[in-house]
């Protein structure tokens, strides 16, 4: 057995490989870098670091058991362990993910060396099926495709550079004549720093800086366009940015890129495709807020934008436009729940990723009890348009009194799915005719999730209400991230439901048993012939009333959409 002394002066090596510090709060960003090594974390390496940063085993062991792509091994492999995940999101089971699950398991069973995993949607949904070779997404996956990748070793690959050629087509929007145009663009590279700075990129930056644009101006400018949080919450950004400003520093500001709501890819398509306009954004409100310094929370799945992220802020730090340090990129490890404002910064502070008790809410103390602003990667993303074009620029779309401009991520049973960007509060059977191409053939509109798992279900008929914040309420779902998944007459809401309801079991914290209990037994419910409809009413409002966070108070929306929506469902299985 080695000892702890020497893995432990290994373990530095690594560190200092990596440029990660033995600080407490990088004890993921720790754990990462010797996940990334063996493919698994062994126990003498939690030892190690454990002696290292100086905080306990038991510490150390809960919060690498808590994230889902850490694997704790006894002992040191001999060779480095590969894991498979296939995405068991519904957009992927809508496209035979459970038959790729079961054929990749034949193929690799003999080989020890390999697991195979399902694992919740990892942000591809236009690709569906999806399989991850360790950092490799695989699109529109066959059994085929994975083994060659394994056999090629070729499942490291966003590490590097993503390959440009890989991209799928990009739509591009423009306006004209008051109308969004979008133009669709084959292949582009990512848009880099000169390119972002010739069209005039961080020109608005620089008015902010040397104060022609003053931090008052711009946030009133930003609260009259009603930019909200495009992440779910829908919270004005001006006024959180007001709220934030209000507190005595020092203050942080955070990026949520932990994009995990099942059916949203929208933030990765635009990091993939436009890093520079989305920074822009981070360094106005950093500037405006005056934070001392900035977090990018990253899903560890967006290895290939994670890569592209570090090479945008490094062009950065050589024009001299950012110090070293002022932004910092934390890694996610595969779990939902840090998408909640409150457990990521949880996570960042080197945690398990469990929400808090509020008050007091992270605008007065949050990352590491400071005055803290949390964003969503796309409500950055639009700051730079909408204050260098104004205000009137961004309300002058929308339709049916609704103001502005959404990026829904479609995927489904539709021709064409992907990012669109379309005006506020259009329909869906708008948002599916005018943008998706149509139905795909042999399949009739059947019913949609318009805001992923936790927005519930609407049927056909509720296909002509307008897509917004504040407007399906009355129906019993909301937006969210505008993760829209479009049903046919070949598929069932109850499976649907069903599957968002097994995703809320395995992404549940844990922390409160309303939600790790309540979300367990309306899973297994919810798979009887029949359903129980008066246990799961039950269930359905403790989970409502009790839970500490969103993703407990969300989870029963599916089963009361089912209910109310399609009755004849739950009546037989067949």
């Amino acid at each position: 057995m080695i000892s702890t002394s020497i893995l432990t002066s290994d373990l530095v090596t690594l560190l200092k490989q990596e440029n990660v510090s033995t600080e407490k709060d990088q004890l993921i960003e720790i754990l990462h870098v010797i996940n990334d090594r063996f493919g698994c974390l062994p126990k003498p390496y939690l030892r190690a670091i454990s002696s290292l940063i100086g905080r306990n085993e038991a510490d150390v062991y809960g919060v690498a058991s808590f994230y889902h792509h850490f694997k704790i091994v006894d002992e040191i492999p001999d060779e480095k362990l590969i894991t498979i995940r296939v995405c068991n999101g519904l957009s992927c089971c809508m496209s035979g993910a459970q038959e790729l699950f079961k054929a990749i398991n034949r193929e690799l069973e003999s080989k020890p060396s390999v697991s195979v995993v399902n694992a919740p949607c990892v942000g591809r949904c236009e690709q569906a099926p999806i399989a991850v070779v360790q950092k490799n997404p695989i699109p529109n996956a066959r059994p085929d495709h994975v083994i060659q990748a394994i056999q090629s070793r070729n499942i490291e690959h966003p590490a590097a550079m993503p390959d440009r050629a890989a991209f799928d087509p990009v739509k591009v929007a423009t306006v004209e004549n008051g109308q969004i145009k979008v133009e669709e663009v084959n292949n582009p590279d990512w848009v880099g720093l000169d390119a972002y700075m010739s069209f005039g990129g961080y020109s608005l930056l620089g008015l902010i800086r040397d104060g022609s644009l003053s931090q008052a101006s711009a946030i009133s400018e930003l609260k009259e366009s009603n930019l909200r949080g495009l992440g779910g919450a829908g919270f004005v950004a001006g006024r959180k940015w007001e709220i934030v400003s209000s507190f005595d520093g020092p203050r942080y500001l955070i990026v949520n890129l932990d994009e995990g709501e099942p059916g949203t890819f929208k933030d990765r398509n635009y990091l993939e495709r436009d890093p520079n306009r989305f920074l822009e954004g981070l360094l106005i409100a950093a500037d405006i807020i005056n934070a001392e310094k900035s977090y990018i929370y990253i899903r560890d799945e967006y290895s290939g934008g994670l890569a592209i992220l570090r090479h945008a802020i490094d062009e950065l730090i050589k024009a001299g436009i950012v110090v070293v340090d002022q932004i910092e990129i934390r890694r996610g490890a595969g779990a939902y729940i840090c998408g909640e404002e409150s457990a990521l910064i949880e996570s960042i502070e080197g945690k398990r990723g469990e929400p808090r008790q509020r008050p007091p809410y992270v605008a007065e103390k949050g990352l590491f009890g400071r005055p803290t602003l949390i964003h969503n990667f796309e409500t950055l993303y639009w700051v730079r348009d909408t204050l260098e074009r104004g205000a009137s620029w961004f309300t002058s779309f929308g339709r049916r009194g609704r103001k502005g401009v959404r990026s829904f991520s479609v995927s489904g049973r539709v021709k064409n799915p992907g990012v669109k960007i379309a005006p506020a509060g259009i329909s869906l059977i708008e948002l599916v005719e005018e943008f998706c191409g149509g139905m795909l053939d042999g399949h009739d509109l059947y019913g949609y999730l318009p805001g992923g798992a936790s927005g519930g279900i609407l049927p056909s008929r509720l296909a002509d209400i307008p897509l917004d914040f504040d407007t399906l309420q009355e129906h019993g779902c909301f937006i969210g991230s505008a993760a829209v998944v479009v049903l046919s007459q070949h598929d069932k809401a109850r499976e649907a439901a069903t599957n968002a309801m097994e995703f809320f079991v395995d992404e549940s914290c844990g922390q409160c048993s309303p939600c790790r209990l309540g979300t367990h037994h309306a899973a297994r419910l919810m798979k009887e012939s029949v359903w129980d409809l008066s246990a799961l009413e039950s269930l359905s409002h403790v989970l409502k009333d009790a839970s500490i966070c969103g993703l407990g108070q969300a989870a029963p929306n599916v089963i009361d959409c089912v209910r109310n929506y399609f009755p004849a469902e739950i009546k037989d299985h067949d």
